[in-house]
């Protein structure tokens, strides 16, 4: 025994850091450390979990009420459309009825033409003129007074003097000279001259 005593005496003696080891753990205290005090803020989680379903409830009622002001814009703009649609209807039926040979030929006769009972045409193939053409008599009676129509009885009928019409007419003869003078007609379709 006292052979092993020595052999771990002189472990010891050869060795001084693990002895020193030994010491310092025997030497080291172990505490136990308490709780902090200061607990996170658990007010703060409910709050912003509240703030977040109200701001959620929020966008949701503002979305809402988008959408419901979009569907009344929406059905105004239909019955707009629908109304609109009459219109332009009332407007058509009132541009065929004026449009009509009928009411042509009265507007032409409150302007003072007359119609002319001997027409003469020209045959384009050959340049043949069909008919014997002459110059029409103020007194004739012309077309529109021959045929009434109860649909035009509303239409409104061209009133300008005789002496109006001349002077627009003298004026569109005076532009349509000054633009046959600027436009040269050679051999074909008129056309400007470009550089």
């Amino acid at each position: 025994m006292s052979d092993n005593l020595a052999r771990v005496l002189s472990a010891h003696e050869l060795r001084p850091d693990i002895a020193e080891r030994a010491d310092a753990d025997a030497r080291r205290h172990i505490e136990i450390v308490a709780p902090s005090t200061h607990a996170r803020p658990r007010i703060v989680y409910a709050l912003s979990a509240v703030a977040c379903v109200g701001a959620i409830v929020v966008a949701q009622l503002l979305l809402s009420v988008g959408i419901s002001q979009g569907a009344y814009e929406i059905s105004a703009l239909r019955a707009s459309q629908v109304e609109l649609g009459r219109t332009a209807d009332s407007v058509s039926e009132d541009l065929i009825r004026v449009s009509s040979p009928q009411s042509l030929a009265a507007n032409a006769e409150a302007l003072g033409m007359v119609s002319n009972s001997t027409p003469a045409y020209l045959r384009l193939s050959d340049g043949a003129v069909l008919g014997a053409p002459a110059s029409a008599a103020g007194g004739q009676a012309g077309a529109a007074s021959l045929v009434p129509n109860s649909l035009l009885a509303e239409a409104p009928v061209a009133t300008e003097s005789a002496a109006a019409v001349a002077a627009a007419a003298a004026a569109a003869a005076t532009t349509s000279t000054a633009s046959a003078a600027a436009v040269p007609v050679t051999n074909g379709l008129p056309s400007p001259t470009t550089r």
